[in-house]
């Protein structure tokens, strides 16, 4: 049976997230945090390239599970700096379902180092 997810918001439709997603049936992938280090282990110094790195290394670990972004509910975004969320939405537009795109939440995270992101995912497939 095909899953079937409906996406649900209070007001107005929300820019690059939904309020609720609902799935039935499936089977439940949860990916856990994937940063935007470069393909050598270094992580970059700018924030754009990081959010991109680290779309593609969820893409990755979705791939694991056979899910896809269109697959994925819940989003949840931790931040070092709480004023790249424009340019996360940016990069996130152009992995993410733009239609109906899932569930997210931007909390701010205390990161040391050069780490700036950290992105986590919940996705539902067919079983």
């Amino acid at each position: 049976m095909p899953i079937q997810r409906q996406f649900l918001n209070v007001g107005e439709k929300p820019n690059g997230y939904t309020h609720t997603v609902t799935t039935t049936p499936g089977r439940m992938v949860f990916v856990s945090g994937a940063a935007g280090a470069n393909p050598d282990g270094s992580m970059p110094e700018d924030f754009a390239t990081q959010a991109d790195n680290t779309f593609k290394s969820l893409r990755e670990r979705l791939a694991l599970a056979g899910a896809d972004f269109d697959d994925v509910v819940k989003i949840n975004y931790f931040l070092r700096n709480m004023d790249d969320l424009a340019v996360l939405r940016e990069v996130r537009a152009r992995y993410l379902n733009a239609e109906n795109p899932p569930a997210a939440s931007a909390i701010p995270a205390p990161f040391t180092g050069a780490m700036m992101l950290e992105v986590e995912a919940i996705a539902v497939v067919e079983d």
